[in-house]
């Protein structure tokens, strides 16, 4: 494992998604059709959206990932270069639609998505083999569920042999094997750890007893985020839990994304956990109060002056 530098180096594994945004008043229902704003075009996906905030928070990022041979592919690669991203891991794959979300968001800021894989389906374990290289001499690792779980399988399996922190975002919920769980870091959010679980969160207390379950199943620690009521933190030492900062809503889509990819710069940094856990969750919060995914991501030094009040 590479020792911490200054520049956290970070390699994230996982999706990029074209995102197909309408805001309207209200979320559909079933069968129901609601008349929204116009529909706006911004880069997103799981994967992506955490490689381009480490970046923004100052980590040395490079991305592992699979797009499509249309005009959505090369556009989502030219966004992460532009980020200063490493794409030399991102394959390109022939006669395939790069993947794309449609997503709705109300009035308060909350969304329902509906994802079309697309090429993240075709990112396979040998793209990891190919990329250890660059596993190996990271800090961290990021996965999340949006890529065939073998893929995510292979990511934990040759991060933990080399020796390097691997933090896995289960989202969407999916049924995962206990070698898949056994990160040093799991962060779901509350449906996510509940499905996982099998227990109802509800508040605080549920949602640390749901955390616990997940640790019987092998993750080190877990970092369960509620959206306005914070997030939990539960490892071998006992349970913690931080508050939510209060902001005006505009768009929670991205904000697990910040919340995941500020956390592992924290602690990657040195940050004791109640510190990287406040850090993570102000990156979330910013993350909220913009639209768009990748857009309102914030930079260290908006968070920093969010913290702190000194942008320096």
């Amino acid at each position: 494992m590479a020792s911490s530098p200054s520049k956290p180096r970070i390699v994230v594994v996982g999706s990029m998604n074209m995102d197909l945004v309408v805001r309207a008043d209200r979320i559909p229902a079933p069968g129901e059709t609601v008349l929204g704003g116009e529909c706006l075009q911004w880069p997103g996906g799981k994967g992506a959206n955490q490689a381009v905030a480490a970046a923004r928070l100052g980590a040395d990022c490079a991305m592992v990932a699979c797009v499509g041979d249309d005009a959505f592919g090369a556009v989502l690669k030219g966004g992460l270069v532009r980020e200063g991203i490493n794409v030399d891991h991102v394959r390109t794959a022939a006669g395939t639609a790069s993947g794309a979300a449609l997503i709705v968001v109300d009035a308060a800021g909350r969304n329902a998505i509906c994802v079309a894989p697309g090429a993240n389906r075709l990112l396979a374990p040998e793209d990891v083999c190919r990329a250890e290289g660059a596993i190996r001499r990271a800090d961290a690792v990021l996965v999340q569920f949006e890529t065939p779980m073998e893929t995510v399988a292979e990511v934990v399996r040759l991060a933990k042999s080399a020796g390097v922190q691997v933090f896995v975002n289960p989202a969407p919920a999916a049924r995962a094997p206990d070698d898949v769980l056994s990160a040093d870091v799991l962060i779901p959010n509350a449906s996510e750890a509940a499905a996982m679980s099998g227990l109802e969160i509800d508040d605080p207390a549920s949602a640390i007893l749901a955390a616990r379950r997940l640790m019987e199943r092998g993750a080190q620690a877990v970092a369960v985020t509620l959206g306005e009521a914070g997030c939990v933190w539960v490892d071998a030492g006992g349970a913690l839990q931080v508050p939510a900062f209060q902001v005006p809503v505009v768009d929670t889509t991205a904000a697990g994304d910040a919340f995941v990819a500020a956390f592992a710069v924290a602690r990657i940094r040195g940050d004791d956990t109640p510190m990287a856990l406040r850090y993570a969750c102000a990156a979330g919060a910013l993350t909220c109060m913009r639209a768009g995914a990748q857009p309102s991501l914030p930079g260290a030094r908006e968070v920093e002056a969010f913290l702190y009040g000194n942008p320096s």
